[in-house]
């Protein structure tokens, strides 16, 4: 971590990890149940010396990244448009190659490909788990483009420094004839920052082959000046960490 940060970038060029519908809940998104020997956290785990009958659940190894960022979007019942298996697989666009979402995510880290969720009404619903926000931050998620929010869940992703984004009024991805097998630019971000006020937007423009580009204008729900703090720190940890270096002695 720098001592300053770093400029507030655009999001370019960025692609779709998955295509979630109505109430996508934290633990959907980050379980805290059982861990499948088959899937990511799974094999990580036995690649280490830890058999299949001592793996226990996500919830008892939270403080293990390494566990937790691969068992992000891992529940067995989440449904991502992108594939018709359910669980947490994905489609690796570039290659158009079905795939868990932990290894899409780093096959578009090494390609420093940014990612985005797109969403459904009352993402992020239930239980305000922190790993629901931190998981998707460290898969390499910069944004997420939802009908709506649960509260706390919302904050906890700026707080992660995830910025959260809402489709207009009435509409949504179907509505907007989104796949997600576009590519997304998301614009104006920096100006948001610059002149902070409540219910800003930015432009959202998303264009695949073979489909007109899609145009719209998206609401920022960085809600208060202190969290657009937070957002340009790249999170509450970094900025709190600025703040006391700034402070000391």
């Amino acid at each position: 971590m720098s001592v300053k940060p770093a400029p507030v970038t655009e999001i370019a060029s960025a692609r779709v990890l998955a295509v979630l519908g109505d109430s996508v809940t934290t633990d959907h998104i980050s379980p805290a149940g059982s861990i499948k020997k088959d899937g990511p956290a799974g094999k990580y785990l036995q690649e280490h010396g830890v058999k299949p009958a001592d793996f226990n659940s996500y919830g008892s190894r939270r403080g293990n990244h390494e566990v937790m960022v691969r068992g992000t979007f891992a529940n067995v019942r989440l449904r991502n448009k992108l594939v018709a298996t359910e669980g947490g697989f994905t489609r690796h666009l570039p290659t158009n190659t079905e795939m868990s979402i932990f290894d899409a995510s780093e096959k578009y880290r090494a390609d420093k490909t940014p990612l985005v969720i797109l969403a459904g009404k009352e993402y992020g619903s239930g239980s305000s788990r922190d790993w629901a926000a931190k998981g998707p931050a460290l898969l390499g998620v910069r944004a997420v483009i939802a009908e709506s929010y649960e509260r706390i869940h919302r904050s906890n992703l700026v707080g992660m420094g995830i910025l959260p984004l809402q489709f207009p009024a009435g509409q949504n991805a179907e509505s907007l004839n989104l796949t997600g097998e576009e590519t997304i630019e998301i614009t104006g971000i920096r100006a948001l920052l610059d002149h902070f006020a409540a219910g800003r937007t930015v432009k959202v423009r998303t264009s695949s082959k073979g489909k007109d580009a899609v145009e719209f204008e998206a609401v920022v729900r960085i809600d208060t000046p202190q969290e657009a703090l937070y957002y340009a720190n790249g999170g509450i940890l970094q900025y709190v960490l600025r703040q006391l270096l700034a402070t000391k002695p």
